[in-house]
């Protein structure tokens, strides 16, 4: 059978460009059949070359008056089958010329064999294809390739051979080892060393293709080159980013060269290897780039230039008043707050005291209850948000007097001290509030001001973290709270009795978790049989600071 990928367009007019090889490398090489690269692919068996038969039949198929290139890897298979076929061709009148790509830098040539092909062939097949689309003669996108091929070099590393359909896995790697200069086909590579980190790895995957004084590409201070980082099958995309990242600074920065272009992704793979080729071509001049980047309809060719910037500047993002809560807490006009004495800042400064001194107090007893229910550092999280605010008072950071800027500053403290999701609900419950407060125009706190923000607040810990009332969570005590603040507010009752009503409706709310099953949160992984008789930790948690803000007042 004949595996043939053909561009169905191909102008027979202009020079028709032919590759192929053992199938396992996809996208290579039916991915790069496309106007502006390839005319044809022909693909073996699973790292078998083509037959001699199929080369010739995409030959027949693609070849016009203009001729056609064969690039051909170095492997003894395909020159051989190639190069019959080549000769076929000719015998029938058709102008054929081959290109052989021998980039491989993990092994000193050996005379007769040479060096084999790998992942560089693609850029290659990139300079030729864009030569023959804008007109170029046989002997033009010939000449194009051959010096294409003598301006790169490549090598590999991975951290596992690759597994053949139907045959066990290698397990010539061991579990902390990785191999360098390996083949496309899982061929040993030159030798086999602990893993260490990517960065050193890459390191010398550059200095050997053209860091060392006998290097097989050597490089002259500022030349400009073009670097392809070749994913060979199970990479991850973040592990390809980081190690291209890593080549193109390097090349930069130990080789003195000059980073035009750079390409990252899966180009020529080995079926599911864990690895990466590193790839260098010199001499990226403007004509060699303008190749580079010259469209291509080749589906595996990326779909835009791939100019790298080292030197990105830095764009500052636009701030806004939510952003005043600085690293230790601080408000932007915090150290001018003239009011910080006032009668207001004064109350709001022994409520926060009491309510972090009740946390801290109950921070082993709060752990105790997670630790039934989830992973036990509920107390422990809280009690570092106490930390955090009672430092800021004590720094005089808080701008007190202000409510919609202590809630926004209280936001900020919760979740950078806190982390987690804890940390982010008790940012997003007060950062609702101080919104609320602000929207309000509030300068001095009243407390219909404060319970529309507490219901706010609660309105937007239910919206993003999608609990509902009856979940077991600390809405179930904050949610009542906040309705009987706001029905204190209505009556116009005095502070000191609407916050006591606030935290003996959040303590009724929070003794009712204990018959809940758990809806929200982690505690919706344990059995209900467990949670029972058990208060929820975080609404537990919200009783005590209402509690000790109640006797503050």
């Amino acid at each position: 059978m004949k595996h043939v990928t053909l561009h169905n367009m191909h102008n027979s007019f202009l020079c028709a460009l032919h590759a192929g090889g053992g199938s396992g490398h996809e996208p290579a090489m039916a991915g790069f059949v496309g106007r502006g690269m390839l005319a044809a692919a022909v693909c073996g068996e699973v790292f078998a070359s083509p037959s001699e038969d199929a080369v010739l039949a995409a030959i027949r198929a693609v070849t016009g008056p203009a001729g056609c290139l064969l690039v051909v890897m170095n492997y003894t298979g395909d020159r051989l089958n190639f190069g019959a076929a080549a000769e076929r061709a000719k015998a029938e009148g058709l102008k054929v010329e081959m290109v052989v790509t021998a980039d491989d830098c993990a092994l000193k040539a050996k005379a007769a064999v040479g060096r084999r092909g790998i992942a560089g062939t693609v850029l290659v097949h990139k300079i030729a294809g864009a030569t023959a689309a804008a007109g170029g003669s046989l002997d033009e996108v010939k000449a194009a390739a051959e010096a294409a091929a003598a301006s790169i070099g490549t090598i590999g590393a991975s951290l596992s051979g690759c597994t053949v359909f139907g045959q066990p896995p290698s397990d010539r790697l061991g579990p902390q080892e990785f191999e360098m200069g390996l083949g496309i086909h899982g061929e040993p590579g030159a030798y086999r060393e602990r893993i260490r980190p990517m960065s050193g790895i890459v390191d010398e995957m550059v200095s050997r293709i053209s860091g060392e004084a006998d290097s097989y590409l050597p490089l002259k201070q500022g030349e400009r080159v073009a670097l392809l980082v070749n994913n060979l099958g199970s990479t991850t995309a973040l592990e390809m980013h980081g190690a291209a990242a890593a080549a193109a600074r390097l090349v930069e920065t130990q080789l003195k060269a000059c980073v035009e272009r750079l390409y990252v992704g899966p180009f020529m793979t080995s079926l599911g290897m864990h690895g990466l080729s590193v790839t260098l071509l010199r001499g990226a001049d403007k004509g060699v780039l303008a190749l580079l980047d010259a469209p291509t309809e080749a589906p595996a060719w990326p779909s835009a230039p791939a100019i790298y910037a080292p030197n990105k500047v830095p764009v500052l993002l636009p701030t806004g008043p939510t952003d005043e809560a600085g690293e230790d807490g601080a408000g932007a006009a915090a150290g001018a707050d003239s009011g910080a004495n006032s009668e207001h800042a004064r109350a709001v400064r022994r409520c926060l005291e009491a309510a972090c001194e009740a946390l801290l107090g109950a921070e082993a007893e709060l752990n105790a209850l997670d630790g039934k229910v989830g992973d036990g550092d509920c107390g422990s999280t809280l009690a570092k948000g106490a930390s955090a605010i009672q430092a800021a008072l004590q720094s005089g950071a808080l701008p007190l007097d202000n409510p919609a800027s202590t809630a926004l500053a209280l936001a900020s403290l919760a979740g950078r001290s806190m982390g987690g999701t804890s940390g982010a609900v008790y940012k997003i419950l007060l950062t609702a509030a101080g919104a609320s407060l602000r929207l309000g125009g509030q300068q001095g706190l009243t407390l219909t001001a404060a319970a529309t923000a507490l219901l706010a607040g609660v309105a937007a810990v239910s919206k993003y973290g999608g609990a509902q009332r009856g979940d077991r969570t600390m809405l179930d005590a904050l949610g009542p709270a906040a309705e009987a603040l706001n029905a204190a507010a209505e009556q116009s009752q005095a502070a000191e009795a609407a916050a006591e009503a606030a935290a003996a409706a959040a303590a009724a709310g929070a003794e009712a978790t204990c018959s809940m099953a758990a809806a929200a949160g982690r505690s919706s992984y344990i059995p209900a049989e467990q949670q029972a008789g058990n208060p929820d930790p975080g609404a537990r948690a919200a009783v005590i600071w209402l509690q000790a803000v109640a006797r503050a007042l």
